[in-house]
């Protein structure tokens, strides 16, 4: 039997031991994130993972990039993401680039036939530049009438493409087949972002660096501003149309036959639009699947601000040229230091298999190799 001494010692020492227990509970951190819609999927996805894992959350506010980029500017939360590297003159000079996020761009479109649709960069550029105006195109219909090589690339166990010796991925197999496709006799509704907006500015650059002679205007996060012609011409007027952020493109886009547009692939996935096969520079039609998607971003370089610099015209096989990462906007250093550590914990999460790999159906790459290496080097340098 205790004495009633012992008894009082050994209920003080329990309390402390229950209290210390719950002290880190108590230190739990709400994040406030805000920005590109691009990478909202997978940050809705990742919640309740990070929030088992860490004792932290989270919530996101899915307004664009260039929202993104001025929240950071104007010290509004805690985070920010941005498809379009922070590289103007407003990025406070604590603020730095961190590429941790990756996923396909893809091309979609509303098609009334579930045929797969075929689309060379050139055609995809004189689309979107008003120059091609009805599916039922020439061009368009080369496209989708030919003969096309199909490369399967090794994948290892998160789906990325196995690098082999040379620096290539490795390739399985080879093979053709012939597709066919009557298109309609339809005008084609080109949907567009018209807000600031980080997946068009890397769409408008791709467009540029793959077809120079179509889209002669350089990248930007406006559509309107990269659009090679006068995007108010009469016969654009009502043919070539904006709406805001992923969601509201995908949305116009379903309730619009005979649409097309771009986005996130997940976007596409959800409200029921095909994803179409482009054209690479080795003459290979790709669906943006994760394994292509790395081949590509392993063609990439990575500069000591984090900035990506992507080459469009590889000619490595198998490689969907249309893949892109976020720019995740850290702080090297935060006024409020546990504030930045549950940043810095949540950038971890997001690169981990644990989050990017969660849902494969979501369409985001698990970075791995030498991009994942240099993407916690730059997390590294954050909250100090």
């Amino acid at each position: 039997m205790l004495s009633n001494f012992k008894k009082k010692l050994f209920v003080i020492f329990s309390a402390m031991t229950i209290l210390g227990a719950i002290t880190p509970a108590a230190q739990a951190v709400d994040l406030s994130g805000s920005g590109a819609s691009f990478v909202d999927p997978l940050l809705q996805a990742c919640k309740a993972g990070f929030a088992t894992k860490s004792g932290h959350s989270y919530t996101y506010t899915s307004t664009g990039s260039g929202t993104g980029r001025r929240n950071s500017d104007n010290k509004l939360g805690d985070f920010w993401f941005t498809d379009s590297a922070h590289t103007a003159s407003s990025k406070r000079a604590t603020v730095y680039n961190a590429p941790i996020v990756a996923a396909p761009i893809a091309v979609l479109v509303n098609l009334p036939a579930r045929r797969d649709v075929y689309l060379s960069p050139t055609t995809v550029a004189r689309i979107f530049a008003g120059e091609i105006t009805r599916w039922n195109d020439p061009a368009i219909l080369a496209d989708n009438n030919r003969q096309v090589k199909v490369t399967v690339l090794r994948k290892d166990s998160v789906g990325n493409v196995v690098i082999g010796k040379d620096g290539k991925p490795v390739v399985l197999r080879t093979s053709t087949r012939n597709i066919t496709y009557s298109m309609p006799n339809q005008p084609i509704k080109v949907i567009f972002r018209s807000d600031g907006s980080g997946t068009s500015g890397n769409f408008t650059r791709w467009l540029n660096g793959v077809a120079p002679t179509v889209w002669t205007k350089p990248a930007n996060d406006a559509f309107t501003t990269a659009f090679p012609g006068n995007i108010n011409a009469p016969e654009n007027v009502g043919r070539i149309v904006g709406a805001n952020q992923s969601q509201g493109i995908a949305t116009l886009a379903k309730a619009t036959k005979y649409s097309i547009t771009y986005a996130e692939k997940n976007w596409g996935d959800a409200y029921g639009l095909r994803t179409a096969y482009i054209a690479n520079a080795s003459g290979e039609f790709i669906f943006p699947d994760q394994a292509a998607v790395t081949a590509f971003l392993g063609q990439a370089t990575i500069s000591d601000a984090g900035i990506v610099t992507y080459n469009y015209n590889t000619k490595v096989t198998g490689v969907y040229t249309l893949g892109i990462v976020s720019y995740m906007l850290l702080e090297t250093s935060y006024d409020d230091k546990a504030r930045g550590a549950a940043v810095v914990e949540l950038a971890k999460y997001l690169l981990s298999p644990e989050c990017a790999g969660k849902d494969p159906a979501l369409g985001f790459v698990v970075l791995t190799g030498d991009y994942l290496t240099k993407a916690n080097q730059l997390i590294a340098r954050a909250n100090k």
